[in-house]
């Protein structure tokens, strides 16, 4: 993961993901270890569905990856592991990001202008 060439939206999926406190504590776990779901929500001490939700929010953006594993029951696992990412961010990476931002409909500073 380059910060310099994301875009916009990337860096806004980025860093909504990591602005999570229940994240961070997914990506401190799976830094030492490649794990699945049910053991991984046994660790963190949260339900399931909701590790799932935060699990996928960091798939979306780029910093957690799966794979689907069989069990020695021959049971379907989905196991998460931390990508290696390294963020940087300064005030050109952010300018230069920001020019990328989807859903944008009028240059920045024109609604300031236009209720006065």
């Amino acid at each position: 993961m380059d910060t310099e060439a994301m875009t916009g939206d990337g860096l806004l999926r980025v860093l909504a993901a990591l602005g999570n406190p229940h994240r961070l504590r997914v990506i401190a776990a799976l830094v030492k270890r490649t794990t699945y779901v049910s053991e991984l929500a046994r660790e963190l001490e949260i339900s399931r569905p909701l590790l799932q939700v935060h699990l996928r929010k960091l798939e979306g953006a780029g910093l957690v990856t799966s794979t689907l594993k069989l069990s020695d029951e021959g049971k379907a696992m989905k196991f998460y592991e931390v990508t290696n990412f390294s963020l940087q961010l300064d005030p050109s990476v952010i300018a230069t990001a920001s020019k990328t931002l989807s859903g944008l409909t009028e240059e920045p500073g024109q609604a300031e202008k236009g209720n006065g």
